[in-house]
């Protein structure tokens, strides 16, 4: 690696590292657009709901609560509770950050992703190892930015052909993303004793679905979960 790489080369690295994370988020974009389309969105609102709210979990949890009438409150609930990872994410991004003028700084902090943050801290990471400045903005953006655009198309092309297939629930499109969820929850699996807040919000949220109507059993879960948690860590 130069240390007088363009930004421009820095961005386009940054765009070429990412392709493999853009075809296996592919599917679930077109999944999400699907199922907007099937809930009566149309193309340019589904494409404006993940272009402001780039987010995929929260983005998957508001379209699941689609209704009429529209929960509004609901969705801003869950949304919130689901996007809170973003707080911590943007904490141990800030610290590199610093030194960049803030109309720099804000617009990066807003198309920040699981995925462009992985990719991001991975690449500090290799940079210090050899020496370099730790962060590169140019390739942060180059990942966040392709990452950013290809969503957003995605999401609303699935939109555009969602009516066409008919109840995408008989399909098995409805267990796309809590199937990621599994998949994710069995990587951070470390032992009964640190299963506990899942277990406590797994029972919370079939009380709360078993006995009040709507789809509060999502925040009831997810409070209950982090009350565990943190009380846990009290006790520890």
């Amino acid at each position: 690696m130069n240390t007088a790489v363009s930004p421009q080369s820095e961005f386009w690295r940054g765009a070429k590292d990412c392709l493999p994370v853009i075809i296996g988020m592919l599917p679930f974009a077109l999944i999400l657009g699907v199922q907007g389309g099937q809930k009566g969105m149309s193309p340019l609102e589904m494409s404006m709901m993940t272009g402001l709210n780039f987010a995929g979990g929260s983005e998957f949890a508001a379209v699941g609560l689609w209704a009429d009438p529209l929960p509004v409150l609901l969705i801003i609930t869950v949304t919130f509770m689901i996007n809170t990872r973003h707080i911590l994410m943007g904490a141990a991004l800030t610290s590199y950050l610093k030194d960049v003028p803030m109309k720099k700084a804000l617009p990066a902090l807003f198309f920040m992703t699981d995925e462009s943050w992985a990719l991001s801290m991975a690449d500090i990471h290799r940079r210090k190892q050899l020496g370099l400045p730790a962060f590169s903005l140019p390739y942060y953006m180059g990942t966040a930015l392709s990452l950013y655009v290809v969503w957003v198309l995605a999401t609303g092309t699935g939109a555009v052909v969602g009516p066409a297939f008919g109840d995408v629930a008989l399909l098995g499109f409805g267990m796309a993303f809590p199937a990621v969820f599994l998949v994710l929850l069995r990587g951070l699996w470390k032992g009964w004793k640190a299963a506990v807040p899942w277990l406590v919000s797994l029972v919370a949220a079939v009380l709360v679905y078993l006995t009040i109507d709507g789809a509060w059993y999502v925040p009831a879960g997810a409070l209950s979960g982090l009350l565990a948690a943190y009380w846990g860590a009290k006790e520890a």
